[in-house]
């Protein structure tokens, strides 16, 4: 079974959510590590991945840090993100990924789905494969509750975040 560990300079791990229920904010996080295992087949059999909650990126510093504050991810008392799967089903084209995710030390279980590329040689003789999944998550079932009313209804924030993860990783 071949151990894979992903190749951060070719890959994102990015969020979307919706922004006084009228635009969307999308980031992403900067620094993150995984690994996972395939079978014989190609099928993938393990993943974890750990993302550097203070890695977080928008575009704009002052947002930035609000998320990184006790009001969100509190990166000063939970630095990791961190995901582990299990149950991977499907097929190569049509992945299904349960796993558990733990933000600021609550841990849910969240479906992810995706593909998975098949294994090539890059021109340095190394296995190269790719992992796409997506998701969605309540932010408030890991106590990222802050929040703001508008004077027109609805809140500052939506509760549902879009997760994408698209990632190259290497065998080792």
């Amino acid at each position: 079974m071949p151990t894979w560990t992903i190749d951060p300079t070719h890959a994102q791990v990015e969020f979307a959510v919706k922004h006084m229920a009228i635009s969307t904010v999308r980031g992403q996080f900067k620094s993150f590590t995984a690994t996972g295992e395939t079978n014989d087949a190609g099928m993938p059999t393990a993943l974890t991945m750990e993302i550097d909650a203070a890695s977080i990126s928008t575009n704009n510093e002052q947002r930035d840090g609000h998320l990184t504050s006790p009001d969100f991810f509190d990166a000063a008392n939970f630095p990791k993100l961190t995901f582990t799967a299990t149950k991977i089903s499907g097929s190569a084209d049509a992945l299904t990924i349960v796993g558990d995710l733990t933000i600021k030390g609550v841990t849910k279980s969240v479906t992810l789905t995706g593909e998975m590329a098949s294994p090539i040689k890059d021109p340095w003789g190394n296995q190269r494969t790719s992992l796409s999944a997506a998701g969605k998550i309540s932010r408030g079932d890991f106590g990222l509750t802050w929040n703001m009313a508008l004077e027109a209804g609805g809140f500052l924030v939506s509760d549902e975040v879009k997760l994408s993860i698209d990632a190259q990783a290497v065998a080792s």
